[in-house]
């Protein structure tokens, strides 16, 4: 019993569900991509899918749609938008980003001045190490590949970083095109807490497994050494499901 108590959503939890407005029921049979224009689109019954603002479900690259497809084939007699991130992602792609360019390329950009990689601990040793280990490859990339150089700091005390080195960065997110190479980048940054972490993944310099796990470093610490928290883990899970979603685009958009 004691277990199963344990599992009981509690008052608030069950108040916030009761909240949440119904699913859509599933309204089609048949998924399917098809191409429109040069794009690719996701077809219900046949007919092109619309996204929420009322414009063409369209994708540049057929393996997106695919994926796109496949998450609304799997819904059952309901659909739900949580279980599918890359609908969501296109969707916020064509919707917004589309529209807000070059206010996201600057989020994207803001996040290099304080970026995750840059804050180091200063114990307990093996916490350090690990650090090191995830986030100085990606300070040698970014000295590499684009000329930035950045300043360690200990601690959350804000350390400013040469203005030369943010510019630079600044021109990389410009590479990233809109809607959907740069949907990615501020996905994958947002997700990660790193625009450094991100224009490597952009790059293909980086798995996104590695990508993922240098931004979980901390994380990871903490549960090796205090345990797991089962809801912090759920919520990790959605996580890496919308990081997986952006890290495939990133891939698919990548101009060689």
């Amino acid at each position: 019993m004691a277990g199963a108590d344990r599992d009981r959503p509690g008052p608030m939890q069950a108040a916030q569900r009761a909240m949440r407005p119904p699913l859509p029921k599933r309204f089609y049979k048949t998924v399917s991509v098809g191409e429109e224009g040069g794009a690719f689109t996701v077809l219900l019954d046949g007919k092109a899918m619309r996204t929420p603002a009322k414009r063409l479900f369209a994708l540049p690259v057929r393996a997106l749609a695919e994926i796109a497809a496949r998450e609304w084939d799997a819904q059952q007699s309901e659909i739900d938008p949580g279980t599918m991130p890359m609908t969501r992602l296109a969707n916020l792609a064509i919707d917004r980003i589309a529209e807000t360019a070059s206010e996201t390329a600057q989020e994207v950009k803001r996040y290099a001045a304080s970026d995750l990689v840059l804050y180091r601990a200063g114990e307990p040793e093996g916490l350090v190490e690990e650090q090191a280990k995830h986030w100085d490859p990606v300070l040698r990339w970014a000295d590499e590949a684009l000329d930035a150089h950045f300043v360690l700091a200990s601690g959350v005390n804000f350390v400013s970083q040469p203005d030369s080195s943010l510019q630079t960065v600044a021109k990389a997110v410009d590479a990233f095109a809109p809607p959907f190479a740069l949907a990615a980048l501020a996905s994958v940054t947002q997700l990660t807490g790193s625009a450094l972490i991100a224009l490597m993944l952009g790059h293909g310099k980086i798995a996104p497994v590695a990508a993922w796990n240098a931004a979980h470093v901390d994380d990871d610490w903490n549960a090796r050494t205090w345990g797991e928290d089962r809801e912090a883990t759920a919520k990790r899970a959605l996580r890496l499901a919308e990081f997986e979603a952006a890290a495939r685009m990133l891939s698919c958009t990548r101009a060689e």
